[in-house]
């Protein structure tokens, strides 16, 4: 013992006590450590296993040597008589000093935990995860997780050798949730939670369910990032982006792989950072007449391949591309340019890795602990337990976090159907039937409810869009009125069906008219997208130009006319990255699009027709006003099945020019084809997919129609249109 050690028995401190202490197994550590009254007066205790003195030293400067509590290595004790104070530790050759973590009071107030203890704090992030702050005077990081059935919980880290002994955390009361201040700890610290469960058993060193940052993977750690503060310059977008998001604004989607839209070759084939893409993705997107970006989940997850629909970290911008505010760097530049940033969400499933939410404190937290509801066979992953009211606040919460922290104007929810339905992908007696004996699941609709009601509540101007397969009712209506509540859905149907029809030959497509029309009869059911997504170009389902029939020629022709098709159907647009380049390979997640090919002319043709699309389709009001509003559609020929030829009118105001879209899906030119319009008199052709411009044999009607023939097709009027094959000519009418 050193010479300046001093000699204290501490009578308050039972030997029990001590002993857990320093084997890291007390439930109450607070309790024990730090400042605390008894009957010989204020008494500091402060355990530190690397340490052979320690001495505290208050505001006067002097120093005060503590004494080791026999049988626990460590652990020191003394009297207390100057605070606040600081310590000072030397062993094995080295000295330190820092901060008493245990001298400070909880950072979680009195309202934070009964909303906690409620599952109803709506800003969970605020109270949970690692915050950097200034705390009674000390700068340091605050953590706190839930973890109710645990009998202990450190945080781990470089600043205490991993070691779980030396920051084990305060319980706070019956809310679940354990917290420490750790002096000291900033930006970019990484850190674990190490967790004991109900019995004392050690446990996998756990991520934080709340974190805002990780590790780069193959690491699993999560990063103290501080989130504070951001400079936003998007105050323009946030003021008029309600008003660029209604159902009745123009709405054309560019869905983006991050990872894969563009690499760095010289570079070892690294993707682009966060702030690079704002500069090359937004100028390429905005440049495109695309609206919006949607992004493939950005949250945290482990595995590249699954695109990042297995998200560990809920809470953190992947470190893929930067931390998260080079992140929000992306958001702001897009929102700069006028475009909205949509953000695929995950709320369905989490992936089984070891340090991610699976059985977090030694029990099934998070999921359900019967496999017939929490496990998902298709995926190999856990299901949350969404009538959990904590598992439910997580989620509701996480959704409102990237929308207001990281001023995301939506949210796409992936899966949808695989929570709607306790049955799905499943066979008989591999499920729970609901308590009413039915195979919806009630607690996922509640979710789905909840969080449309508190996000659209919360924050004015954003959008939430379901991936719904099923003929689920009312996904985009109103809670109100008996819907889940979202803003848009996904029309699936629409895709699975027009995408079998164009795969097929022409001489074939007569006989499946239908898929083409079908549509129509259920389009105003709900607030639909029309998606052509990554889900269609992967697995052996080849690219969108290989879905075509024909020679290479009418492989792209059948392309160009089914995107003039889908650009003048009701329904907002979605394409998926590398579609409007006609890609001949399908999506590589692990390579960028295939640039080179716009040094071809088809390809070059058709980013140019989408381009042309986009422009068009935000310019005219017939084409995006009413997508939701049958009175803006009306068929002009929809049973032409011998000719596989559809027309039809979009309408908006009475003021603004009427749009007539007319697709001829045989290689057959239609010369003069008698098309029935609502006015005589001229009538422009404002886009037609053959012309030279993208690719195609320049077959036309020389810049318009007039309409001076009788009627026809149940219109006061008529013109002869020539049709080009395999071809969408769209007319608008001159005003």
């Amino acid at each position: 013992m050193s010479n300046q050690q001093a000699t204290f028995e501490d009578t308050s401190l039972t030997p029990e006590d001590a002993e857990r202490i320093a084997s890291g197994t007390h439930p109450d550590p607070f309790a024990v450590l730090g400042p605390h009254d008894t009957d010989a007066g204020r008494v500091v205790r402060i355990f530190d296993p690397g340490a052979q003195t320690l001495s505290v030293t208050g505001p006067g400067g002097k120093a005060q040597f503590l004494t080791p509590v026999p049988g626990a290595r460590g652990l020191f004790s003394g009297p207390l008589r100057d605070e606040p104070y600081r310590v000072h530790g030397e062993g094995y050759g080295r000295s330190w000093d820092f901060e008493d973590p245990y001298r400070f009071g909880p950072v979680i107030g009195e309202m934070d935990e009964y909303l906690l203890g409620e599952g109803t704090h709506q800003r969970l992030w605020q109270v949970l995860g690692a915050h950097v702050l200034t705390h009674e005077g000390v700068d340091g990081t605050s953590f706190a997780v839930w973890a109710p059935n645990a009998s202990r919980v450190s945080v781990v880290g470089d600043f205490n050798a991993w070691n779980g002994r030396r920051h084990p955390m305060r319980r706070r009361g019956a809310t679940g949730v354990w917290e420490i201040f750790i002096p000291g700890v900033g930006e970019g610290a990484p850190y674990k939670y190490e967790i004991l469960g109900a019995q004392g058993e050690l446990l996998p060193l756990k991520a934080d369910p709340v974190g805002f940052g990780a590790q780069h993977a193959p690491e699993t750690a999560s990063v103290v990032r501080d989130i504070r503060d951001y400079g936003w310059r998007d105050g323009d977008w946030m003021k008029q982006r309600k008003a660029r998001q209604q159902v009745d604004a123009p709405v054309s989607i560019y869905e983006v792989h991050l990872a894969s839209w563009k690499r760095v070759a010289k570079e070892g084939n690294r993707p682009l950072s966060y702030k690079e893409m704002a500069k090359e993705l937004v100028a390429y997107v905005k440049d495109m007449g695309f609206t919006h970006m949607e992004l493939l989940p950005v949250s945290e997850h482990p595995f590249d391949g699954s695109w990042g629909y297995q998200p560990v970290g809920m809470y953190a911008p992947t470190i893929r591309f930067g931390p998260p505010q080079e992140f929000r760097d992306l958001i702001d530049a897009a929102h700069t340019e006028g475009l909205g940033v949509i953000m695929d969400w995950v709320p369905g499933h989490f992936p089984t890795d070891a340090h991610g939410l699976g059985r977090f404190d030694g029990t099934a937290l998070y999921e359900h602990a019967d496999p017939r509801e929490g496990f998902h066979q298709d995926w190999n992953t856990l299901i949350y337990n969404f009538g959990r009211t904590e598992v439910a606040n997580f989620l509701v919460s996480n959704a409102l976090y990237w929308l207001e922290e990281h001023h995301v104007d939506g949210l796409r929810v992936d899966a949808v159907a695989s929570m709607l339905y306790r049955d799905y992908s499943r066979k008989e007696g591999e499920w729970v039937p609901n308590i009413h004996g039915g195979r919806e699941n009630l607690e996922a609709i509640a979710l789905f409810r909840r969080m449309n009601q508190t996000v659209y509540g919360e924050v004015d101007g954003i959008l939430t869009a379901a991936e719904e397969s099923t003929a689920f009712p009312s996904v985009s209506r109103p809670v109100d009125m008996g819907g889940l509540g979202f803003g848009f859905k996904w029309n699936m149907g629409w895709m699975n069906d027009t995408l079998s029809y164009m795969e097929k030959d022409p001489v074939y497509r007569q006989h499946h008219h239908h898929q083409m029309t079908f549509g129509i009869h259920y389009a105003y059911s709900e607030n639909f997208i029309l998606p052509i997504s990554h889900d269609e170009v992967v697995h052996g389902k080849g690219s969108m130009l290989n879905k075509m029939p024909g020679s290479s020629a009418e492989k792209f022709a059948n392309l160009r006319a089914y995107y003039g098709f889908m650009w003048g159907h009701p329904g907002k647009k979605l394409l998926f990255m590398g579609q409007e380049l006609a890609q001949g390979a399908e999506w590589n997640h692990n390579a960028q699009l295939d640039w080179h090919l716009l040094e071809q002319a088809p390809h070059k043709g058709m980013q140019n027709l989408v381009r042309d699309l986009n422009t068009l389709y935000r310019a005219e009001p017939a084409l995006h006003a009413r997508d939701c509003e049958p009175e803006g559609f009306e068929w002009i020929e929809a049973n032409a099945a011998d000719t596989s030829v559809f027309a039809w009118l979009r309408r908006a105001g009475p003021k603004d020019p009427m749009i007539v879209v007319i697709s001829n899906m045989t290689p057959v030119e239609r010369p003069a084809w008698v098309c029935g319009l609502p006015t005589s008199g001229r009538w422009e052709e404002v886009l037609n997919t053959d012309s030279e411009r993208y690719g195609g044999t320049n077959i036309g009607n020389m810049g318009g129609v007039t309409a001076d023939g009788g009627p026809a097709h149940g219109q006061p009027a008529s013109a002869g249109v020539t049709l080009p094959p395999l071809s969408t000519v769209i007319l608008r009418q001159k005003i």
